[in-house]
C-alpha cells in the first residue's frame, strides 16, 4: 500500500473484543500516521477510540437503520463515501461478510481475520485436547493489516496515560490509599467468580486499607455493588453512575484492576493499568488475555478439564466443584498484595 491509503476496519462486538481493537489501532496509528482509519462499530464503543489520531469513528446501528441486507447496503453506501482502498474485517461474522462483499464487488481489497477456529476447538475439546498457547487475538488483528501490506509491530506493553477525573469522582480519589478497580461480573455466568467469595475478597482488601471501585453491569449487578458499598468501608459502586468515557478516565487513575476474563480486563489494558484476572472455563491460552497483561497475573486452577470453552458459555467442572469455586479468596488477595507492594 502507498502512504495515502484509507482503510475501513470492521469490528461490531463484543465489548472486550472492540476494546482490544482499540489497543491495536493506537499502535497502528502511531506506526502509520499517513493512513486514514475508519472504524466501524457500535456507537456505545466510540470512547475506546478517542484520542487516536487519523481515525474516524462510524457507528453501525444493527437494530434499526442498518438491520438486514438492505440496512447493510445502506451502511455500505455511507462508508463508500470515504473512498476506501481496503477493508480490514476483524469480526468475520455474517454482517461483516455481507458488508465486505459489497466492497469486493466494487473492486475493493478485503482481508479477514483468521480466528483459528480449529485450533480453539482442539484446545477446548474433552478428549485429545491440544493444550498449548494459541496466537493472541491482538496479533490476529495485526495480521489482517499486514496482509493488506501495512506495517505494524505490537509491543505488548502497558502504556499508562492518566486522564482527568470526572468532577463527581474527584472526591472519591481524595484518599491517598492505593486504588483497586474490581470488575466482578461478565456476560456469561460461568466466567463470574462466586459472589460470596468475591465479597470476601472485597472485605479483606478493605481491611488492608485499599480503596475499592466496582465497575461493570446493569441494574441487578448495580444492586449487588451497592450492597457491598454499604457493608465495606472505602468501597464505591460506579455502576449506573458514570458513562463509558468517564469510566475509562477513572480506570486510568487506578493502581490495579481485578477482573474476570471480561471487558473490564480489556478496558484496563486500554488505559495501561495492570490486571489481576480470574479464569474459569476459559483460559489465556485461547488468546484473549488483555493487551500487555502478564500470564503470571492470571489466577486459575490447573486441571485437565480446562479450558472447555472459548467464550465462557459452558460450565467447567474440576471434580465435584467448578474451577471457579476452587480458587480461594486469599489467593486473589495475596496476588494483589504482591503486585502492589512487591
Amino acid at each position: 500500500m502507498t502512504s495515502t491509503e484509507k482503510i475501513i476496519v470492521l469490528r461490531f462486538s463484543a465489548m472486550g473484543d472492540v476494546a482490544m481493537v482499540a489497543s491495536v489501532l493506537r499502535e497502528f496509528s502511531v506506526q502509520n500516521p499517513a493512513v486514514e482509519i475508519f472504524m466501524v462499530s457500535r456507537e456505545a464503543f466510540k470512547p475506546f477510540f478517542d484520542g487516536i489520531k487519523n481515525l474516524t469513528f462510524h457507528s453501525i446501528q444493527p437494530k434499526t437503520i442498518h438491520k438486514g441486507i438492505f440496512g447493510l447496503f445502506k451502511l455500505y453506501k455511507e462508508l463508500k463515501k470515504y473512498k476506501p482502498n481496503a477493508i480490514a474485517d476483524l469480526h468475520d461474522n455474517l454482517r461483516s461478510r455481507v458488508l465486505s462483499s459489497f466492497f469486493r464487488l466494487s473492486g475493493i481489497k478485503i482481508k479477514r481475520i483468521d480466528k483459528g477456529r480449529a485450533e480453539k476447538k482442539a484446545l477446548t475439546r474433552e478428549t485429545n485436547k491440544i493444550f498449548k498457547p494459541l496466537r493472541q487475538t491482538v496479533e490476529r488483528y495485526a495480521d489482517v493489516f499486514k496482509a493488506l501490506g501495512l506495517n505494524i509491530k505490537l509491543n505488548h506493553k502497558l502504556i499508562k496515560s492518566t486522564k482527568d477525573l470526572p468532577q463527581k469522582a474527584e472526591l472519591l480519589f481524595s484518599n491517598k490509599s492505593k486504588k483497586i478497580g474490581i470488575s466482578p461480573f461478565a456476560q456469561h455466568i460461568y466466567k463470574v467468580y462466586p459472589l460470596d467469595k468475591m465479597e470476601q475478597v472485597i472485605s479483606d482488601l478493605t481491611k488492608l486499607g485499599y480503596l475499592i471501585f466496582i465497575f461493570g453491569g446493569g441494574k441487578s449487578e448495580q444492586a449487588i455493588a451497592e450492597t457491598w458499598e454499604k457493608r465495606y468501608p472505602n468501597t464505591h459502586n460506579l455502576i449506573g453512575n458514570f458513562n463509558l468515557s468517564e469510566e475509562l478516565a477513572i480506570i486510568s487513575n487506578l493502581d490495579l484492576m481485578l477482573s474476570m476474563d471480561s471487558s473490564g480486563m480489556h478496558m484496563a489494558s486500554l488505559e495501561g493499568v495492570p490486571v489481576v484476572s480470574i479464569w474459569g472455563p476459559t483460559h489465556p491460552y485461547a488468546g484473549f488475555l488483555g493487551y500487555g497483561q502478564l500470564e503470571s497475573d492470571c489466577i486459575q486452577i490447573d486441571s485437565p478439564n480446562r479450558p472447555n470453552s472459548i467464550y465462557g458459555n459452558k460450565p467447567c467442572m474440576c471434580g465435584v466443584d467448578s474451577c471457579m469455586d476452587l480458587i480461594k479468596p486469599e489467593t486473589i488477595v495475596n496476588k494483589i498484595n504482591e503486585k502492589l507492594n512487591g
